[in-house]
C-alpha cells in the first residue's frame, strides 16, 4: 500500500470511483471511533475484492496525518494504478490518500435540533454495493444541490421502491411504541460507524419502513461519525419530541 502517492490520471478511484473512504473524526488528538472505521474498511475490501491492507500500516498513516487536537480526517482508498478499461488486472498495489480539514460545529445542531425535509432524488438499490462507503458518490454529490435549493438543514431520502433509506449524508434512527428503529441498509445508503456504534447501544429493530411510518414516530435523529446525534425537531410538517434523543446523546456524545 502506498502512502499518500502523486494522483495520476490512471488512478482507478480518479477514473471509476474503484475504492473506499472514510471520515474520522479527531478528537484531543485521538481518532474516534477507529476501530469501526477500520473494521468497516476491511469488509469493503473484501467485498470490493480488493488487496488486504495493511491494518498496523493505515493505523501509523493515519495518526501520523493528525495536525490538530480537534478536526476531520480523511482517508481515500484507491485500488491503484494501471491498467484500461474496467479490469482490473495489472495493478501493483493500493493507493492511500490522507488529507485533513477544520472540524465543523454542530453544536447549535445537537442542541436545539434540525429541519427536515424529503429529497425528490432516490437511491438506486444495488445489493453488491449496499452499506459500503465507496469512493463514487454521486448520488449524494446530486442530493446535497437539491438540498441548497431548499431551505431544510437536511432532507430524508428514500430508495427506488419507497424505503426510507438515510439522509443527504448521515443515517437515522427514529423512536415509536417505546423501541428505537432504524431502516436496514442491504438494498441501498451507507452503513456508517456512529451507526454501527449505536446498533451496540441501542439495540434497535432493522426493518424497511415508509415514510408514513415516521411521521407516526415519536422521535428521530440523525447520525454520523463528525456531527454525533442530532435530534430532529421537524420533518416536513411533523413536529418530534427532543426528549428520547437527549438520552440517546448522553450515552454517546463527548
Amino acid at each position: 500500500m502506498q502512502i499518500n502517492p502523486e494522483l495520476t490520471t490512471s488512478d482507478r478511484s480518479f477514473n471509476y470511483g474503484d475504492g473506499l473512504f472514510s471520515t474520522v473524526r479527531v478528537s484531543r488528538g485521538q481518532l474516534q471511533l477507529w476501530p469501526l472505521h477500520l473494521n468497516r474498511l476491511r469488509q469493503g475490501v473484501e467485498r470490493l475484492r480488493m488487496p488486504a491492507i495493511d491494518e498496523q500500516q493505515l493505523t501509523a498513516a493515519a495518526e501520523q496525518a493528525i495536525t490538530a487536537p480537534e478536526q476531520v480526517l480523511k482517508l481515500l482508498l484507491s485500488r491503484g494504478a494501471g491498467g484500461r478499461g474496467y479490469a482490473a488486472g495489472g495493478i501493483s498495489e493500493s493507493h492511500l490518500h490522507l488529507s485533513v480539514a477544520a472540524m465543523p460545529d454542530y453544536q447549535g445542531w445537537q442542541q436545539q435540533g434540525i429541519r427536515v425535509g424529503v429529497a425528490e432524488l432516490k437511491l438506486g438499490c444495488q445489493p453488491v454495493l449496499a452499506g459500503l462507503k465507496h469512493n463514487n458518490r454521486l448520488e449524494q454529490v446530486m442530493l446535497k444541490a437539491e438540498l441548497a435549493t431548499t431551505d431544510w438543514d437536511d432532507l430524508l431520502v428514500l430508495d427506488s421502491q419507497g424505503r426510507v433509506t438515510e439522509a443527504t449524508a448521515a443515517n437515522l434512527f427514529f423512536y415509536a411504541n417505546g423501541v428505537w428503529h432504524t431502516p436496514q441498509l442491504d438494498q441501498a445508503g451507507v452503513a456508517g460507524v456512529m451507526r454501527e456504534h449505536l446498533l451496540a447501544q441501542l439495540q434497535p429493530e432493522q426493518g424497511y419502513y415508509s415514510l408514513a411510518q415516521l411521521q407516526d414516530a415519536e422521535a428521530l435523529f440523525l447520525c454520523n461519525a463528525l456531527m454525533q446525534v442530532v435530534p430532529v425537531r421537524q420533518l416536513a410538517g411533523k413536529v418530534f419530541d427532543l426528549g428520547p434523543v437527549r438520552a440517546v446523546q448522553t450515552g454517546v456524545m463527548d
